[in-house]
């Protein structure tokens, strides 16, 4: 490997969620391509079934001497099995997210920790502006109602949501690409001045980082769109060549994170379909100001 080549698992480091799912999946391929079966392995490793079924969903992590077998049980080269190594001690450090346990559940906190290992994220949003690029004041209005979440709770969540943010500008930031509706721009959440300055924010943040944000809206003259209909949809693209796109889908009863190849596939043709019915970023962008100037 030459000087100028990084190895495959560096750019995901950041991320203990993204180095986990990265080393159960080389696990599982090279598992599949040798056709070295299950029973093989736990009885070289002395595991039981269900400890190797936790390995290959991440939900354990192999202690070293575990893996270091493994690795010449599944005759991987010299290069990936020290990749394979620098994964595992990453997969083993804990995000930011993870002070929160009590607060996110499993599915939210590995939503989060696909987005700290992300390198692009294109979201719909049919009624809200995306979460990512919410005011504190916007999102406070939006989860105070729920009689379900306590006000500690509700300061708590906001300050997970604003530490998500800061993707946008730290060392690798992250891509976005966004499509709301015009509903979205019109739909009072706080009421009037929250939602001006809910706008503002908005144009801002695409004015000044318009190399890694774009907004695109699905205008009410719009007369289809596959996602309408759908609530929160995000597609989350990773740096890395070896990992394939995975979705999230969230509702009022369900939410969770999609690796199903099919399904995945499905939305992200359902997406480009979308962005053909939305206005054009500039447009957007001169829509979103019009809305503004209609608030003050």
């Amino acid at each position: 490997m030459s000087d100028q080549t990084p190895p495959k698992g560096e750019a995901v480091l950041a991320s203990p969620v993204v180095a986990a799912w990265e080393l159960a999946l080389r696990l599982r391929q090279q598992r599949d391509q040798l056709g070295v079966e299950v029973k093989t392995i736990t009885q070289a490793l002395g595991f039981s079934r269900n400890y190797w079924s936790a390995v290959e969903n991440e939900r354990k992590v192999l202690s070293e001497e575990s893996l270091i077998k493994l690795m010449e049980l599944l005759e991987f080269d010299e290069e990936e099995r020290q990749e394979l190594l620098e994964l595992r001690m990453a997969a083993k450090e804990r995000g930011w997210w993870t002070r929160y346990g009590t607060l996110l559940d499993s599915d939210l906190q590995r939503l989060i920790g696909l987005e700290a290992g992300a390198e692009t994220v294109r979201c719909y949003e049919s009624l809200l502006i995306p979460g990512m690029l919410q005011t504190e004041d916007y999102a406070r209005a939006i989860m105070t109602p729920d009689a379900t979440i306590r006000k500690v709770e509700v300061d708590q969540r906001i300050q997970v949501r604003l530490r998500r943010q800061e993707r946008f500008v730290d060392e690798n930031p992250l891509k976005m690409i966004a499509i709301i509706s015009e509903a979205a721009l019109r739909q009072q959440i706080g009421g009037p001045a929250v939602l001006r300055d809910q706008l503002m924010h908005l144009a801002r943040n695409i004015e000044e980082r318009e190399d890694r944000l774009e907004v695109r809206v699905i205008p009410f003259t719009a007369t289809a769109c596959g996602l309408f209909g759908a609530a929160t949809v995000h597609l989350i693209e990773f740096p890395n060549p070896r990992l394939p796109t995975v979705g999230w889908q969230e509702t009022v009863t369900t939410r969770g994170v999609i690796t199903e190849s099919g399904q995945v596939r499905d939305i992200m043709l359902t997406y480009q379909d979308a962005l053909k019915n939305t206005l054009s970023a500039q447009q957007s962008l001169e829509l979103l100001h019009q809305r503004i100037k209609e608030l003050d």
